[in-house]
């Protein structure tokens, strides 16, 4: 019969090697991988009816419907001073996980003509969703059926006598527009509205003559049959071959290389998130942004618009961020559009 120490060492050796196993399965265990614990906010800082405003939309319909997120996704719209209201609200949001933003190339361009404090470093990058394409449209009731004929045109015209209407002053559209005219020895009137959605209403309207919109922000107008797209401004022609129109697919748009205009444009549609936020939680959204791209409705959606389906994160997109900043400044100082 054992001693009353030997029974005693035994329980306690016992309890020890039960602490240790308890200790050693907790250690094994994972830890818990964050998510977010209330709303998002998700910033576009763009009017409604863009391209911007419209992409933001269908992530957010998207992650509803496959169930991506267990808390809510808020679109918000702060298209003031140029996106400058939206920027400056993420930029301020420092270490809140719950705050994202989209952005376009007014990511670079808004700081750069006003003079606002701000930079995109100044936020988390997070991922490039893709690539847009710009499309120069007129209205289908117009003779003009090439760009060619189009800016021959313009240019017998005389300077200032047609209307390009694009979204914002000294952004995508207008840096565009200049590029255009120096590139073809023409002059346009250049009218802003506050988001592509509206720039095709007033094409449509007959109250300015062209515009250099991206595919989303008029497919539905030229598919009705109400605008015509002459040419798209990238080296080579966009490689969606379905139908849109009862007769032309995206493909089916020369380049504006092809049609004489030596210009060329993408933009940049990409998300960002607060600065300050932790590894685990810029992961978290890497990955609810991988899950996006891969669902049927997205596919679906990039051949829709048109877009340029590159994607990148990490340290591939920062290198990308750069280098279309200094693109960008280099633009805008031509044009004569860098703050003073």
């Amino acid at each position: 019969m054992k001693s009353f120490q030997a029974k005693l060492k035994t329980r306690v050796v016992a309890a020890a090697t039960a602490v240790i196993a308890a200790a050693g399965l907790s250690a094994s265990l994972p830890a818990m991988a964050w998510e977010p614990t209330k709303p998002v906010e998700f910033v576009v800082p763009a009017g409604t009816g863009g391209g911007a405003d419209q992409m933001a939309r269908l992530m957010q319909g998207i992650i509803v419907k496959h169930k991506l997120m267990n808390q809510s996704l808020i679109v918000v719209n702060k298209s003031g001073g140029a996106g400058a209201e939206g920027f400056l609200s993420v930029k301020e949001a420092k270490g809140d996980p719950h705050k994202i933003i989209i952005t376009l190339s007014n990511l670079f361009t808004t700081p750069l003509a006003t003079g606002v404090p701000f930079n995109w470093k100044e936020m988390t990058p997070v991922s490039m969703m893709a690539l847009d394409q710009f499309v120069l449209w007129t209205n289908a009731e117009k003779p003009y059926k090439t760009a060619k004929e189009y800016l021959d045109a313009v240019k017998a015209a005389g300077p200032n006598k047609f209307k390009m209407g694009g979204t914002g002053s000294k952004q995508e559209d207008q840096i565009l527009t200049v590029g255009m005219e120096k590139a073809t020895g023409t002059k346009f009137i250049y009218i802003p509205f506050k988001g592509g959605g509206e720039v095709a209403v007033q094409l449509v309207g007959g109250h300015v003559d062209s515009s250099v919109n991206n595919p989303a922000e008029a497919v539905a107008q030229w598919r009705a049959g109400k605008l015509r797209a002459l040419c798209v401004f990238d080296d080579v022609r966009m490689p969606y071959k379905a139908k849109v129109t009862d007769t032309q697919s995206w493909n089916d748009i020369p380049t504006c290389k092809e049609a004489g205009v030596p210009a060329d444009y993408v933009m940049l549609r990409g998300i960002f998130a607060a600065p300050g936020i932790t590894a685990d939680q810029l992961k978290y959204y890497v990955d609810l942004l991988k899950k996006v791209r891969e669902t049927p409705d997205w596919k679906e959606y990039m051949e829709k618009g048109a877009f340029n389906q590159t994607t990148m994160s990490g340290a591939d997109f920062s290198k990308w961020l750069t280098a279309a900043e200094n693109t960008h400044r280099d633009l805008m100082k031509e044009a004569g559009f860098l703050a003073k």
